[in-house]
């Protein structure tokens, strides 16, 4: 295994595969370097003399510049380069690149035509597929979270609960104004129609400003031998009321059975979490290879974390399957900008002290990681906050780049299951299965019980095998035959995002 990486021929740095010291002496591609200054693992290091004021480049594109003379051999991070990120920037759409995804697209569809895998799911009245049989509590305001606990235990002891029962608890519901109050309603919603959940109970109070009314209004039609209301003010005993209608819900969802589908009936969302330098080497390409294949055999596949997209915004434009959809990704990111500024933020200061730590620089290096999880993909659709998709292929939804408040966000939109890559590790789970994939291999060691897949074997074994590794893996994730690490572990929760006053 070589001991440096470097991405593309463009690339004036490598990252370490493993930890380098001052003095040692590597190769990579046939040229010796001997090393100026320790390179930890994940770190870059510099392939040529990089003069102050000139741009580092990785992955192909810049990802900053260096404040000061970088010599050859010499370790290149956050405090020899700086960002070139402003918030003011200008987009174009070239229909040639356009074309050529799109004809790439085309062939990598042809290569699936009468050979799409099937899952085993379950078929729902409403024409969708879940692949999970749960038993879901919506607590329409966060007063009522303690007793949607209580059912809970209650269900597990007393009755049927499928695959699981889930309270989905959550602080807002009333005290909110204006987008705020509107983004919870949309993402309870969205969750209330699920197809993981054979059945649920909505959960309200009575006085909240999410008024059980207005939210059974904005739900709309329902199966209501699945779905059923409860308002606490209006009952004399709501643990016994709440104990009844999950019964009822419950008799329901006995008799479901999985079917065989398609695999292009799946809807899957990308997130990484705790990034390192390997992330945009291992996982997240590996995710990217998965979204072209499912995407050619008619799937759905999600990307959000906006701001996890500036610095590589124009890769993902360059994608973009028609100039609507170019111009749908402009003010997405605009958006997501503005959103920065008018909160007196600058919209480069991302990476955290653990992306660091793990050899990510600038937003710039991180953001061109963090697209790699869609591949090179045709962008069909561009989605705000709260809304559900409806088109195939690589979509963009609006979000921020927060683990939960962006898996939530995902699986609000319609996501079966989210691969989240991981160089750090994470215990966190979406309320859909979770499958985290390790960057490196020792992190798929140390937290066995974190981590469902190692793309780290990437840096020994060929791409096609690991992904098509992959590919089977999600198969039985979504056949029920694999639970994932953060459904063993019952870690799973919401988070709703949120931008102004709180009363």
């Amino acid at each position: 295994m070589e001991k440096l990486i470097r991405i593309t021929p463009r690339d004036n740095v490598a990252v370490a595969v493993e930890g380098m010291f001052k003095g040692d002496i590597v190769c990579l591609d046939g040229v010796t370097y001997t090393l100026e200054t320790d390179v930890p693992a994940g770190h870059k290091m510099a392939l040529e003399d990089i003069r102050k004021g000139e741009k580092v480049i990785k992955y192909g594109y810049p990802i900053g510049a260096a404040t000061a003379d970088i010599p050859r051999g010499s370790h290149v991070h956050a405090f020899n380069i700086r960002t070139l990120l402003s918030e003011e920037a200008e987009y174009t759409y070239d229909e040639k690149k356009a074309e050529k995804y799109i004809e790439e697209a085309r062939l990598r569809e042809d290569g699936w035509k009468g050979k799409i895998p099937a899952i085993m799911a379950y078929e729902r009245s409403s024409g969708d597929i879940g692949i999970r049989n749960e038993l879901w509590i919506i607590p329409t305001v966060g007063c009522v979270n303690r007793i949607g606990q209580e059912l809970v235990s209650w269900a597990e002891k007393n009755i049927f609960t499928g695959d699981g029962v889930h309270v989905w608890t959550h602080p807002f519901g009333c005290s909110q104004l204006g987008g705020d109050h509107e983004n919870t309603r949309k993402i309870l919603a969205d969750l209330v129609h699920h197809p993981n959940a054979g059945g649920v109970l909505v959960l309200s109070l009575g006085c909240e400003n999410n008024t059980p009314e207005s939210f059974r209004e904005l739900v709309g039609q329902v199966d209501e031998s699945r779905v059923k209301f409860l308002t606490c003010q209006k009952v004399e005993d709501e643990l016994e009321a709440g104990r009844q209608l999950l019964a009822q819900i419950s008799h329901e969802m006995e008799g479901d059975r999985r079917t065989s589908v398609p695999l292009s009936r799946l809807r899957v969302g990308f997130k990484c979490g705790g990034s390192d330098g390997f992330s945009g080497i291992t996982a997240n390409p590996l995710v990217g290879r998965f979204c072209d294949e499912l995407t050619a055999m008619g799937g759905t596949a999600i990307l959000t974390e906006v701001p996890e997209m500036f610095g590589a915004e124009q890769v993902l434009m360059d994608r973009a399957e028609n100039r609507e959809v170019f111009e749908q990704i402009v003010s997405l990111i605009n958006n997501f900008k503005h959103y920065f500024t008018s909160h007196g933020q600058v919209v480069y200061e991302n990476p955290s002290p653990g992306n660091k730590a793990g050899g990510i620089s600038t937003l710039e290096d991180k953001s061109l990681g963090c697209v790699q999880k869609g591949g090179r993909s045709v962008i069909t659709g561009v989605a705000e906050y709260g809304d559900r998709i409806t088109k195939s292929g690589l979509n963009l939804l609006s979000g921020p780049g927060n683990d939960i408040v962006s898996t939530t966000d995902q699986s609000a939109a319609g996501a079966h299951m989210i691969l989240f890559t991981t160089g750090r590790g994470t215990p966190l789970g979406a309320p859909v299965p979770t499958v985290k994939i390790a960057t490196n291999n020792e992190l798929a060691k140390k937290k066995e019980n974190w981590i469902d897949f190692n793309a780290g074997r990437l840096l020994n074994e060929e791409a096609r095998t690991v992904t098509n590794d992959l590919l089977q893996y999600v198969v039985k994730v979504a056949s029920g035959e694999i639970r994932t690490k953060n459904e063993l572990n019952g870690y799973a929760e919401i988070s709703i995002f949120k931008d102004g006053v709180v009363l």
